[in-house]
């Protein structure tokens, strides 16, 4: 039915992409279909519909969901929200997440609202990472100024507790004796409490803390009334007011316990993955911390380990934010090479495991000659051993070179190297391997190696995702594009598609040549307001109606209208328009006939055989803006050796690096200066190219599309 064709236009689009959809119908929001990432995400992967949405996802009611669906439904507006909240699960296991919803009304034919419909991207990953990112720079900067302990574990504390409401964070640190704990910070456990546990001593089944500290190994208690680590303690939590407990113990640099960062709960609650990774991620942030204070209270000899540190320090930084700038996984690996040498090593290698397969995806040394025979087969052997126990037990490893002739240590004088695994969300997918030929790699060094491949690689992880959907973006913008164009007899058609940078969007330009009855030929090129999923959803709306209409109708002026008809059916409350030139194409004894209709698009041009330039400026308003189309159509013939070029406004508003526009002026500069006198479409459409990329300096802002059609 036409009521919900754009909810089947929806769910077709989005089937198997990462995109949750829903498509909910009447004021009590029953879901009436639904793509598997919505399933994946809300019921366990178990596809159910025909139920409220309230009752397949109760905890939308409590937060607020329902009654923005139900004032969607009430008002017909569209109604977008950018890192959306919602709570999800019981009290044991309850997580956080956040989403970007896009929630559209869904209007019958007769215009009333019938459902909504919703479009989510789930952005827990990266609003988490972002603020993650944000607080763990806030406490570095502050120790790298030198603040006071005190300060930074208790911004680091409150940053935690307020990134995640539920969490009670403590530190407590290893006093000198060695054998008892002292309090850090605890801002949201009661002094009685803080009292109790201050000069704790350290042993096996002494709370949490105490075990932690004493095993060297976290410790996770996730109901305290009954696990028997917590006996003597259990009434001192209750009445606290805390029934789950995960410690960690802090290590420095050269592996000794320097304390224990613990997390509380009020409610019984086992550890998820990203509990595990923020645990891990502060927990060296607090040994940082501590060991700078200490180097700054040891007085002299301290000084110079300060100083190592503060050089650590800005190394890692440094390096991290350089990794981090770079959005493709290969290049995030290549540049993490790069930046050890020399700093943490003379020599480098990094291996990845792909498709079962280990291969060697970057090498840096100090000259081109080393970094050739590192990735010489007959020296890649003999790390290969360590590089695939790295992959398999995901710990780190030092080995030592043997004397092989041909080897490493003969031809590249290696004494030693370093396995350090990058891994991420569990799973080790690469080896950072560090080669040295004069000093062995101490502990420093492997700290300092270990906590810069964690970093490189959540950053090569992240670019990986990146990678991923711009690729999912660009096979959905090429199936918006005709996989190739057609032969016409009698002519050549060239086409090109650029897209405004590199990013997650598709963009709105495109363009058809498509065959009609009668050895007729239409084509057609166009621009859609906006990018993303609705300039694709538009783009296929504008490509089926023209497709369809001009095979049951031999009027041009008729399928522009039916394309209007579409475009304006389609967007009630809501911004959908197009620019299009549509014409229609037919062969005489001598020449080719074509009838053009222009829609608030760039302007037609027409290149004679003799190199005049000629503008159809036949006149014609946007569609999708009003319920009639302004379809007055003008005829243009084309004889051998003459050219219709059709470009959208990427062409004509390309700026320079003064912002100066390329303009029509141009266009038509571009195509007069061809020198020959029959130039074929692919010569006119590289003319048309090389001139915009040369006036634009390759600073493409908006997509670029162009269509020539030449006669023969």
């Amino acid at each position: 039915m036409v009521l919900h064709r754009r909810s089947e236009e929806y769910a077709e689009l989005f089937g198997q992409a990462p995109v949750i959809f829903a498509a909910l119908g009447g004021p009590g929001h029953v879901l009436e279909t639904a793509n598997p990432a919505f399933f994946d995400a809300f019921t366990g992967g178990r596809p159910r519909t025909g139920v409220p949405v309230g009752e397949l996802v109760p905890e939308l009611a409590q937060q607020g969901v329902l009654d923005r669906l139900d004032e969607v439904y009430r008002t017909g507006s569209v109604y977008r929200n950018r890192g959306g909240r919602l709570v999800r699960g019981g009290p044991v296991a309850q997580r956080e997440e956040f989403f970007d919803v896009t929630y559209e009304p869904r209007r019958d034919a007769a215009g009333r609202v019938d459902g909504v419909v919703v479009i989510a991207v789930e952005t827990t990953g990266y609003h988490h990472a972002q603020l993650l990112a944000a607080e763990q720079r806030v406490l570095l900067e502050r120790i790298a100024r030198d603040a006071p302990l005190a300060e930074i574990l208790d911004g680091m504390a409150r940053a935690i507790e307020e990134l995640s409401p539920d969490m009670i964070v403590s530190v407590l640190l290893l006093d000198p004796d060695g054998r008892h704990l002292r309090h850090g910070t605890a801002p949201s456990l009661p002094d009685f409490y803080n009292d109790a546990v201050d000069g704790i001593a350290i042993g096996d089944g002494v709370g949490s803390c105490g075990t932690a500290a004493y095993r060297q190994a976290p410790v996770i208690v996730s109901d305290i009334a009954t696990d028997p680590l917590w006996e003597g303690y259990r009434d001192l939590a209750e009445r606290a007011g805390v029934a789950a407990c995960w410690s960690t113990p802090i290590r420095g640099l050269d592996g000794r316990v320097l304390g224990t960062f613990a997390i509380y709960h009020r409610t019984p609650k086992v550890p998820e993955e990203t509990d595990v990774a923020l645990s891990a991620a502060f927990t060296r942030i607090a040994a940082l911390a501590i060991e700078h204070h200490r180097a700054v209270e040891a007085g002299h000899v301290a000084q110079t380990r300060e100083k190592v540190a503060r050089e650590d320090l800005a190394f890692v930084l440094d390096a991290s934010t350089a990794i981090a700038r770079e959005p493709h996984y290969v290049d995030c690996l290549e540049r993490m090479a790069r930046l050890t040498v020399p700093t943490l090593a003379p020599l480098c290698a990094v291996h990845v495991a792909e498709r079962g397969q280990i291969q060697l995806i970057a090498v840096a040394a100090a000259t081109r000659a080393e970094e050739a025979l590192l990735d010489s087969p007959e020296l890649r052997g003999e790390i290969d051993n360590a590089v695939a126990r790295a992959l398999v037990s995901g710990t780190t490893g030092t080995y030592q070179v043997g004397s092989r002739p041909g080897g490493l240590s003969a031809q590249l004088n290696v004494t030693g190297y370093l396995c350090v695994p990058l891994a991420t969300h569990g799973r080790t997918f690469g080896v950072l391997t560090l080669l040295t030929t004069d000093r062995p790699l101490d502990c420093h060094a492997v700290a300092l190696a270990e906590e810069l491949a964690r970093r490189a690689a959540s950053s090569a992880d992240n670019a990986r995702q990146f990678t991923d959907r711009v690729r999912l973006a660009c096979d959905l913008q090429a199936g918006l594009l005709p996989p190739e164009l057609p032969d016409i007899p009698g002519a050549t058609v060239a086409a090109s598609y650029h897209p405004a940078g590199e990013g997650l969007d598709v963009g709105g330009d495109f363009y058809d040549v498509f065959p009609l009855s009668d050895g007729r030929w239409a084509l057609m090129i166009g621009d859609v307001c906006g990018r993303g999923a609705l300039a694709a959803a538009t783009t296929g709306i504008v490509r089926h109606s023209a497709r369809t209409a001009a095979r049951l109708l031999n009027d041009p002026a008729g399928v522009v209208a039916a394309v209007n008809d579409a475009l304006t059916d389609q967007a009630v409350g809501e911004e959908r328009f197009v620019s299009l030139v549509y014409g229609e194409l037919r062969h005489t004894a001598s020449h080719l006939a074509l009838t053009l209709i222009r829609a608030g698009h760039v302007p037609p041009v027409v290149r004679r055989a003799d190199g005049t330039v000629e503008e159809v400026a036949q006149p014609g308003l946007l569609l999708g803006i009003g319920p009639a189309a302004d379809s007055s159509p003008c005829s243009v013939d084309l004889y051998p050796g003459d050219s219709l070029i059709l470009v959208t406004d990427g062409i004509t508003e390309a700026r320079s690096t003064s912002g100066e526009l390329f303009g029509e002026d141009r266009v038509a500069h571009a195509l007069s200066a061809l020198r020959s006198s029959s130039p074929t479409a692919d010569a006119i459409l590289e003319s048309v190219s090389t001139a915009v990329a040369a006036f634009a300096a390759d600073a493409t802002h908006d997509d670029q599309a162009v269509l020539v059609l030449s006669a023969t």
